[in-house]
This record gives structure tokens, C-alpha cells and sequence, in this order.
């Protein structure tokens, strides 16, 4: 895979507004019913993080009962965040006011809770380029996809990394 390629690749808007999961389950071969999920999430949104941990949680729980094909869409939380990134505590800070040390507070227990470190250092920004990064793996495969949805928060989330860094991204490759 090229990065050169990135530049140019465009993402389809798949929805407009506000992140959903969508279920559907069918009949597969082997006995087993199978269960596509549908994920519109942002790589720097906790929340989509924390719902992917319990995603795989209940996977993990039922796929002796279930087969299961997840794929992931773009959902841009800012659309408009610079591509170079700023520090992540002064864009809590200026988004969120006061509030933002109460959510930061809330967002470590959550991810206590999981058994990880919530990291606020670090850079935050577009995240364009993480898309384009989750729908070429998805091209390699919805497995491929899903690993590196993982990758990518965890990165962001628990090592302060900025996912809109070309070093960054070429080391998840």
C-alpha cells in the first residue's frame, strides 16, 4: 500500500449527521447466524472507542453462536479541524469550558474501567486521513479494518499519538 495514494482517494459521505451502529442478522452457512454491524465513527471520539471495546466484548461472549462482519464508514466529528493538529488539552479546554476537566475526569474511569490508560497528551486534528487509512484495510478485508479501528484509538487514546501524522499512519500500516 502507497501513501502517495492517499492524496488523492476521496471518502463517500455515507451519513450526514451523528454516529450510528447498525445490526442486521442473517442465515450462514456452518449453522451459525451471522451478524453484520455497521459503524459510522470518528478515530478520535472516546465514546466510539469505548463502544468498540464492548462491541468486541460481546463478539468474543457469542461467536460460538454467531458469526460476525463489522464494517466501518466515516463520521467526522469536526470536519473542519486543521490537517497540521493542536494540542488536544487546549481544544478540550476551548471547546468545552469548564466542563472539559469533568469530561477528561469521566473519560479516565471509563477507560480505567476497560483497563486502559486515558492519554490527553498529544496532538488532535482532521482525521480525514484515518479514514482513507480504515477503508483501504477494509479493502484488504472487514477483519483488517476492524484491527486497525483498534490500532488507531489506541494510539490516539491511550499513547497521545496524533493519527493525522504520516509517521504515525505508516507505522500502523
Amino acid at each position: 500500500m502507497r501513501l502517495v495514494s492517499l492524496r488523492s482517494f476521496q471518502i463517500p459521505a455515507i451519513f450526514s449527521s451523528g454516529s450510528r451502529l447498525m445490526a442486521q442478522s442473517a442465515g450462514s452457512s456452518g449453522g451459525k447466524r451471522l451478524v453484520q454491524v455497521d459503524i459510522s465513527s470518528d478515530t478520535v471520539c472516546p465514546w466510539c472507542f469505548v463502544g468498540k471495546k464492548n462491541l468486541d466484548k460481546a463478539i468474543a461472549s457469542s461467536q460460538d453462536q454467531y458469526d460476525f462482519k463489522i464494517k466501518w464508514h466515516p463520521f467526522f466529528l469536526n470536519p473542519s479541524a486543521p490537517k497540521e493538529g493542536v494540542n488536544k488539552k487546549e481544544f478540550y479546554t476551548n471547546k468545552f469550558g469548564s466542563r472539559s476537566e469533568q469530561i477528561v475526569t469521566r473519560m479516565t474511569e471509563i477507560f480505567k474501567g476497560l483497563g486502559m490508560d486515558y492519554d490527553m497528551s498529544g496532538l488532535t486534528g482532521n482525521t480525514l486521513d484515518s479514514h482513507r487509512l480504515l477503508y483501504l484495510a477494509g479493502q484488504q478485508g472487514l477483519e483488517e479494518q476492524h484491527k486497525l479501528a483498534e490500532e488507531l484509538f489506541i494510539g490516539y487514546f491511550t499513547q497521545g499519538k496524533y493519527i493525522g501524522d504520516r509517521q504515525v499512519q505508516i507505522f500502523l500500516l
